[in-house]
């Protein structure tokens, strides 16, 4: 049983309308924490990892960024079924609390010189695991929040904390990456676990999901992907930002090599890409909350595809720092809109009853082609090159958007949008 939103606040409205919710708006900062914490631990755990190799230094930092994606393959089914059958706060509340002792205990590992390679894999997974419960539990709570009118608002902002803590989380460790290295970036994130639990402990609305008694464990836990592959939309929508996500976000193992070898950035290098990135999705998704006519909509989702394929040629063609920045820029400007245009057509086309298991069946479509994209660029980056790489996916991308226009599916929305009132159903 799932309470409404909460009243909202007199006069709301505009780009922020959904943050007069209480509940939203607390649901939003745990976010921001948690993504601040994310972003940094991509960072601090591939800067460590890249002092700690003594040789295949980039594929380490591969190696490193699979085992924190690859659980949103393995167990995200299993996670969705959680946040269908018990209260999604509840779940969001557990997994702050396991990523706030992870991070914890990897600090001290590296505080007391005691961490090695193989300390970080393991902990790296543990981080995935509980980032890939988190994730389809935060995101079947949110429409629970607010009207549904505004759900791309919500969606929107909610993105914005995702996508634009890329550049809080980088930008708070940087400074101590430079002063005492990485044990300070760990204890840091751990401290922004511990804000996002708090947090969610303080949501009031109730939100669960619903499971058919009449069925088996397997069965209620297969419902999400038949909800997925029955309904064209949804499949179209999921299939495409598979490629996206493969082809056009797996670059967090080559920016390491990028910043060092080619540009000489230092070690702080890696940080700033992941700053400049945050902040392009920061603007991106901030300005989509604005957005309401669905044919805009559609149109910005073919448009952002295309775009989101030129802009990592743009960084891979760069040769001076200021222009790499820009490219980084841009990155995240096309990559944070096209996929928060994504996430709210899934919300607007899955019912609440499956909401949590339709997510983690996207995680893991979304999450294992970029875990497995992340070790393929790595492992390629030290016989190729970052800029050969960054250049393929974003030329192949753009190949897939243009393809992409021969469905019926795809090809409605970007004319139309998705035009809908109601969740659809998979009959």
């Amino acid at each position: 049983m799932n309470r409404g939103p909460q009243t909202e606040k007199e006069g709301a409205g505009g780009f922020l309308a959904s943050l007069a919710f209480p509940d939203y708006r607390t649901l939003w900062t745990a976010n921001l924490s948690a993504g601040a914490a994310a972003w940094a631990l991509i960072v601090a755990r591939g800067l460590l990892v890249y002092q700690l190799a003594e040789t295949n230094q980039s594929l380490w930092v591969g190696v490193v960024t699979f085992g924190a994606m690859i659980p949103r393959m393995v167990v995200s089914p299993f996670t969705g079924y959680l946040s269908d059958r018990f209260d999604r706060r509840a779940v969001l509340a557990s997994m702050f609390a396991l990523n706030l002792g992870h991070t914890f205990f990897l600090g001290v590992l590296v505080l007391t010189g005691n961490a090695e390679i193989w300390h970080v894999v393991v902990l790296s997974i543990v981080n995935g695991s509980a980032r890939a419960a988190q994730m389809p539990a935060g995101q079947a709570l949110l429409p629970n929040l607010i009207p549904r009118r505004l759900l791309l608002n919500g969606i929107a902002l909610s993105q914005a904390t995702m996508q634009g803590s890329r550049l809080l989380g980088p930008a708070a460790i940087a400074p101590l990456l430079v002063l005492v290295g990485p044990s300070g970036a760990f204890f840091l994130c751990a401290g922004f676990y511990a804000i996002s639990l708090v947090q969610t402990l303080r949501i009031r609305t109730a939100s669960t999901g619903s499971i058919d008694k009449n069925q088996s464990f397997l069965g209620n836990l297969a419902a999400g992907a038949v909800y997925v592959y029955k309904t064209p939309n949804l499949r179209a929508i999921v299939f495409l930002a598979l490629f996206h996500c493969g082809l056009t976000m797996s670059f967090e193992s080559l920016l390491p090599v990028l910043s060092s070898e080619k540009l000489d950035m230092g070690n702080a290098g890696f940080a700033y890409f992941m700053m400049a990135i945050g902040a392009g999705a920061l603007v991106s998704s901030l300005t989509l909350a604005g957005v309401q006519s669905e044919v805009t909509r559609g149109r910005l989702f073919l448009y952002l595809g295309l775009f989101s394929g030129v802009t990592p040629i743009i960084l891979g063609l760069s040769s001076s720092i200021p222009m790499a920045l820009v490219g980084a820029v841009l990155m995240g400007v096309s990559q944070a809109a096209f996929m928060t245009l994504t996430h709210t057509m899934i919300q607007s086309i899955v019912s609440d009853s499956v909401r949590g298991r339709v997510g983690g069946i996207y995680s893991v479509h979304i999450g294992g082609m970029m875990a497995t994209a992340n070790l393929f660029n790595a492992a390629l980056a030290d016989r190729l090159n970052a800029p050969v790489l960054l250049i393929g996916g974003g030329l192949v991308f753009i190949a897939v958007m243009l393809i992409s226009w021969q469905y019926r599916s795809l090809r409605n929305i970007y004319r139309r949008g998705l035009l809908q009132e109601a969740p659809a159903t998979a009959d």
